[in-house]
């Protein structure tokens, strides 16, 4: 997936399929992101219901293949993670918060959406889901530093971003959590913005003339809906930004990675270039 070489990744993943025990699907013993669903059969005609047992940035990369699979199977049932059920509440016959204490009971066809494009042998390139999306928010440049703590090399510091931005930028905070509180007044239309609520995420961001953010879920929110963006990729960034400038998921997104770990200082020279060479920098 790394190198987009497709056919060998569905090769790999049948025959880490077909060697799994079937006893160990979706183990109750194991934490939910690191259980396995899909049991290799098809899906087409069937009732299937689809579990989103990963991250809100997974999700929003794989609720792409939903309307491929609802063309396909009988019904859909999305059971997906309560902060994404308003914005993905289109894309399934059923769309149903995950309650992690009472989980939906499997169906005829169960899978995890991360599985999706296993499943269907699809490319990432598929037309673009049709969110429930709010009317877009003030104009600007959004801005997210920080990604989750589980993974601290995909932050950089917001002093270190603000000193690569030309002065006089109208800034908007697309910052979620507790790092939020660093969006000062003055610098930021929306200071100290705490709001999490990803609908008012996806307003701020379709807003936006151009997202600049770090590889969390902003980054999925804006290559999903299609909006400009430069992305700070850690120098082990994650499979799904594949590599070079662009990856095949988010075309719209462009890739800014470090050199060296932990060194911030070569992507934050290349937003430096491409904001000088004009927005959005999309070449």
């Amino acid at each position: 997936m790394l190198a987009g070489d497709l056919a060998t990744a569905w090769a790999i993943s049948d025959a880490v399929l077909d060697a799994r025990d079937p006893a160990t699907r979706d183990d109750p013993r194991l934490p939910y992101h690191l259980r396995w669903v899909w049991d290799g059969r098809p899906v087409d005609g069937r009732q299937v219901l689809v579990r989103c047992y990963h991250g809100l940035g997974d999700t929003l990369q794989f609720c792409r293949f939903l309307p491929a699979l609802r063309r396909r199977a009988a019904a859909v049932t999305l059971e997906v993670q309560p902060a994404l059920a308003p914005l993905l509440a289109g894309l399934a016959d059923r769309v149903v918060p995950f309650d992690l204490r009472v989980p939906l009971p499997p169906a005829e066809c169960d899978i995890e959406i991360m599985e999706l494009a296993h499943a269907l042998r699809l490319p990432p390139d598929q037309p673009a889901p049709a969110l429930a999306v709010p009317a877009p928010g003030p104009s600007g440049i959004g801005l997210c530093w920080q990604a989750g703590e589980w993974n601290r090399t995909r932050s950089v510091s917001l002093e270190a971003v603000l000193q690569a931005l030309p002065a006089g930028l109208r800034l908007v905070s697309l910052q979620r959590g507790p790092a939020a509180s660093e969006a000062v007044s003055g610098r930021f239309i929306n200071p100290h913005d705490a709001d999490e609520n990803v609908l008012r995420t996806a307003s701020l961001i379709l807003g936006a003339t151009l997202v600049i953010t770090v590889d969390t879920m902003v980054a999925h929110l804006a290559g999903v809906l299609g909006r400009p963006g430069l992305v700070l990729l850690p120098h082990a960034a994650d499979w799904r930004w594949m590599r070079g400038k662009r990856c095949a998921w988010y075309p719209s997104l462009r890739l800014l990675r470090q050199a060296r770990p932990g060194d911030w200082q070569a992507p934050l020279a290349s937003l430096r270039d491409a904001l000088a060479a004009g927005l959005p920098p999309l070449a």
